[in-house]
């Protein structure tokens, strides 16, 4: 039977994991960070784990995490051909690779990137670039008002950094891939990535998150990304956690004058996941866009936050998220664009469509608008509705059994996201995958 952590006790459970942190961090030479570490410890006591109470949790209930004593997650051995079935190895020719966490140089491979580009593990990065990583690390992810990213930046020790100087032009993508395997005992990774594009950079990057195994095991990660002006990045996040896992990440972007932002989500594992995608547009002309796919079944809760902030005037976004939802999953899209006062001649455009393949699917959606300057053009919208009836029958009318009907119907809708992704090798994969899966789907929205 698993152990139980009481909500009265975490802090405490969290303060005895901490101190033998501190103490292996200090070992490691990684002392400098110990002012931010233990401010965010102070933030993450303080607040508390969320609740439905809070309005932005109002719709997902953490406690099956408050109630598991997640042990830290060990670094582990993983053979290369563990990853095949997953096709996770091959999406790229750069690779950089962390098991449970951890930064794993031999299943990375970075030989080919230019010399002046520097990508290889946090932790190194940590002692040999320490004056860089400290001018940006935990500078665009608050913990202020956010638990869990108070709770990775307190207990963060591992990951990717990638340095990008003035002018770098990378034409193949960058694959980051974070592996979870375990022992059977519930275990936590912190994962926390920066990734700095200095001046006209231009540049690719796939990060993936995968579970190895059927365990317990909880992934809390952060990702800060800061663009210089006229910086362009293409990020895919592909979240594929074992389906007993919870997932909880943060991504932030700070972006400066004319540049380029495109996100592309697809989430369809985990138990419990939540997705949160920020970006800021503090640079003039500035640009983003944000795209995301959930697919969830029998008892999934996927949850997506995003939050785009329009500083600066004669910037544009443009965001479109996707949820198809069958058994008895919950999905929720809550997404905020923020016009600041300074922000004239904005133009931002949100969508959020969702397709339920049955009748205990659901799904919440809260598309929002924050306008300080009357010089803008915004738009928003969502719709929960499922398969079109009278194109089932043109379909079926034209020789085709409901079952396939409805896949292809599916799959149409889902494409429209996939169809976005830059990555071919990727963008094929995930279409097949997504095939393989609607296939067996009936009425009931029970996946294979």
């Amino acid at each position: 039977m698993m152990d139980v952590v009481k909500n009265s006790d975490k802090g405490d459970f969290y303060h005895s994991q901490l101190a033998h942190f501190r103490s292996a961090m200090a070992n490691n030479g990684h002392s400098w960070t110990g002012a931010l570490r233990g401010a965010a410890f102070s933030r993450f006591s303080e607040l508390g784990l969320p609740t439905t109470k809070h309005e932005e949790w109002k719709y997902t209930n953490v406690g099956p995490i408050a109630q598991i004593p997640f042990m830290p997650a060990e670094f582990a051995r993983v053979g290369l051909e563990r990853l095949a079935p997953s096709g996770l190895a091959w999406l790229a020719e750069n690779r950089l690779v962390c098991v449970n966490g951890h930064f794993s140089a031999e299943l990375s491979f970075l030989e080919k990137l230019p010399r002046q580009v520097k990508v290889g593990s946090l932790r190194e990065a940590l002692i040999r670039e320490r004056e860089f990583v400290a001018t940006h690390l935990g500078r665009y992810a608050s913990f202020e008002d956010h638990t869990f990213v108070a709770l990775n930046t307190a207990f963060m020790q591992d990951g990717a950094f990638l340095h990008f100087p003035k002018g770098t032009t990378i034409e193949k993508p960058i694959h980051l891939i974070f592996i979870a395997t375990g022992n059977g005992r519930p275990t936590v990774s912190y994962p926390r990535n920066l990734i700095v594009l200095e001046e006209n950079s231009q540049v690719t990057i796939l990060e993936s998150y995968v579970g190895l195994e059927q365990n317990v095991y909880f992934t809390n990660g952060v990702t800060e990304i800061a663009l210089a002006q006229n910086a362009v990045l293409d990020h895919t996040k592909l979240e594929r956690e074992s389906q007993g896992a919870f997932h909880i990440a943060s991504l932030q972007v700070h972006q400066g004058r004319s540049t380029h932002f495109s996100s592309h989500l697809v989430s369809t594992g985990g138990s419990l996941v939540r997705n949160e995608v920020n970006t800021v547009l503090d640079g003039e002309g500035a640009e983003c866009i944000l795209d995301g796919l959930f697919v969830a079944a029998e008892k999934q809760h996927v949850d997506n936050h995003t939050r785009i902030d329009h500083v600066q005037p004669h910037c544009s976004s443009r965001e479109l998220y996707k949820g198809v939802l069958g058994g008895a999953a919950r999905g929720i899209f809550n997404g905020k664009i923020y016009v600041h006062k300074n922000a004239a001649k904005t133009d931002a455009k949100q969508t959020n469509n969702n397709l339920l393949l049955s009748k205990n699917a659901s799904v919440d959606t809260k598309p929002q608008l924050e306008i300080y300057n009357n010089d803008v053009k915004c738009t928003h919208g969502s719709t929960i509705g499922q398969i079109d009836g009278q194109a089932l029958f043109y379909l079926r009318s034209r020789g085709l059994a409901p079952a396939e009907a409805q896949r292809l119907l599916t799959f149409a809708f889902a494409s429209e996201v996939i169809g976005r992704i830059k990555l071919e090798r990727l963008r094929l994969q995930l279409e097949n995958w997504l095939l393989g899966r609607f296939y067996n789907n009936g009425t009931d929205g029970t996946a294979e």
